[in-house]
């Protein structure tokens, strides 16, 4: 896989390679097209992406360690997983859902040791996870990959890692999860009212914008700029992404109004930053969810401009 190194604005050196796709195809094995968290969302996404970049490189991930998953969740939710009693209607029990989730939170840990190593990397798996809480999974999530993933490079030592997330619910997990925590810095834009019905204002280290449903495309991205250049000031270490693409103004979810190449502005903003990014899969329930991960994640692989 080629290489090349370019510059963060701190100018240090970042060594970049193609995109690094992480993916095991058993994470389509539960659910059911009866749900808007179903298995196609993953298979008509995979499909798209290897058709379209064959330089890309696809991983498997392993399964997260309980240890790991602890340093965000209370011991019992590990127990409950395995218990075979619906969380709520939205979070069913499913055979195996504990070995899914802790591959799910197994995807973002490796895109985030990419990360770290100065390479691109996203991961395409589910179940997601931005809602589940320390002690609950609900919303379609059972454990919450991306705030392990902040918690256990924070555990490595890295002095300060964000969370940008533009899924168009609220992260709640994640916001309940990093309140408060060391070195840590939680952004999200989301609509409200909508479901779970939190982040309605900023609070210490968690910054909320919500945005009224149907809020017009070009405001919708002058908000999300402005959270990009929230996350910026926070000078992070590392940036983990909650890639949600449920505010796809064709999403049967929720009233929002982004159009497919908007996904790809957003990546652009990953990529100019020339910070150490991961980003994993949260919402996104239109049939053209293929196309706007592939815009992002084509406009954040983009080569860097040659100087002038």
């Amino acid at each position: 896989v080629p290489i090349f190194a370019v510059y963060s604005g701190g100018g240090r050196p970042i060594f970049l390679c193609a995109m690094i796709v992480i993916h095991d195809p058993a994470c389509a094995d539960f659910g059911s097209a009866e749900r808007p968290e179903q298995p196609a969302r993953v298979i008509k996404t995979a499909e798209l992406l290897r058709a379209n970049h064959p330089d890309w490189e696809w991983q498997m991930p392993a399964r997260a360690a309980d240890e790991t998953v602890l340093l965000a969740h209370e011991a019992g939710l590990l127990a409950r997983l395995r218990k075979a009693e619906d969380f709520d209607d939205d979070t069913p029990f499913f055979p195996n859902i504990a070995d899914h989730a802790l591959a799910s939170v197994g995807g973002a840990l490796a895109a985030m040791d990419h990360a770290l190593a100065g390479r691109r990397a996203f991961s395409l798996m589910r179940p997601p996870g931005h809602h589940a809480t320390r002690s609950r999974a609900m919303g379609f999530c059972y454990l919450n990959q991306v705030a392990i993933a902040a918690l256990e490079a924070r555990r490595r030592g890295i002095a300060r890692v964000a969370v940008w997330d533009f899924d168009a619910h609220h992260g709640n997990g994640t916001d309940e999860i990093l309140a408060g925590a060391a070195g840590t810095f939680y952004v999200s834009v989301h609509q409200s009212p909508c479901y779970p019905g939190t982040g309605l204002r900023p609070e210490d280290n968690c910054v909320n914008f919500p945005v009224v449903p149907r809020t017009s495309r070009e405001a919708l991205l002058e908000l999300l700029r402005t959270s990009w250049n929230a996350l910026l000031a926070f000078h992070p270490d590392l940036v983990l992404v909650s890639a949600g693409f449920d505010a796809y103004a064709l999403d049967p979810v929720v009233h929002l109004t982004l159009e497919t190449a908007d996904f790809g502005i957003l990546g652009r903003w990953v990529r100019e930053s020339g910070l150490p990014t991961a980003a994993v899969l949260e919402g996104g329930y239109s049939t053209d969810l293929p196309l706007l991960v592939d815009a992002f994640l084509t406009a954040w692989d983009a080569p860097p401009a040659p100087p002038r």
